[in-house]
Order: C-alpha cells, then sequence, then structure tokens
C-alpha cells in the first residue's frame, strides 16, 4: 500500500440498488476518488435505541439512544503489515480460515464458474492438483495443459 496521507475526504459507506427496487447485494462498497487509497480502519457507531425517551426541544418525546464505538480494519492492509502465522491468527480469532485453505477454496470456486461459463464437459472443476497458491492466494503456477 502507499503512503497514507492527510486529506479531506471521507469515506461513504454505500449499497447498490437493484433495477426492480431494494439492495442487488448485502455487501456495500466505498467509492475511492482517484489519488485516495481505501482507509486502513473505518470508525462505525452502533445507536441503539434505550427504551427510555426524553423530552425534545419542542416538549415531545424523543427516543434515548446509547452510541457505541466499533473499528474495523481493512484485511489487506493487515496482511502486508504482518507475518503469516501472526495473520493466520487473526483470521481464526475472527472465525476465518487460514488464508492458504480460502485460497484453495478461492480458486475451485473460480474454476468451476469457468468451467460452467466454458462448458468444458470433461474438465475436472475440483481437481485443483495443478493449481499453486502463494501467501497472498495467488496463482503461482498452472501446469494443466
Amino acid at each position: 500500500m502507499s503512503e497514507e496521507k492527510n486529506t479531506n475526504w471521507i469515506p461513504e459507506i454505500l449499497y447498490e440498488e437493484s433495477e426492480e427496487g431494494g439492495l442487488s447485494s448485502h455487501i456495500p462498497f466505498i467509492q475511492v476518488p482517484p489519488g485516495e487509497n481505501m482507509p486502513s480502519m473505518l470508525f462505525v457507531f452502533e445507536s441503539r435505541e434505550t427504551g427510555e425517551f426524553e423530552p425534545g426541544p419542542d416538549g415531545e418525546e424523543l427516543p434515548v439512544t446509547e452510541l457505541d464505538l466499533y473499528q474495523y480494519a481493512n484485511m489487506n492492509y493487515l496482511k502486508n503489515k504482518m507475518t503469516w502465522i501472526e495473520y493466520d491468527n487473526l483470521r481464526f480469532a475472527l472465525g476465518l480460515e487460514p488464508i492458504k485453505t480460502a485460497a484453495v477454496k478461492g480458486a475451485q470456486i473460480t474454476s468451476n464458474i469457468k468451467v460452467a461459463v466454458e462448458g468444458d464437459a470433461d474438465g475436472d472443476a475440483l481437481d485443483r492438483s495443478h493449481i499453486k497458491v502463494d501467501f497472498n492466494g495467488n496463482e503461482i503456477e498452472n501446469t494443466k495443459e
């Protein structure tokens, strides 16, 4: 990752809407402007109503809310700053598989999609014996002909 710089850019968490209405995905995205980097950390407040009420400016009843601050780290940033043992321990603490296991499973999914799209009926999408991946999950050798 490139060096961090101080700017006035504030990330905005967005959700894509489908043409039929509603969300097309439950996974949000952040539109990063040119010259900016994806944040290494996001701070998000959780807001919960307590069930209590207090008088508002015009005497109306307003719900009382509690705010708790949470921090979310960019896993790519952490992967680049930690040893693979530290990174796998972090993944374990978050309930994720080791990076190498996840990379192999990701390669299997990609292969299944490729077989489905190309219609290769003779191909075995689950045969991963020819694929080797590095620590980052990138394919480093493809010996399948």
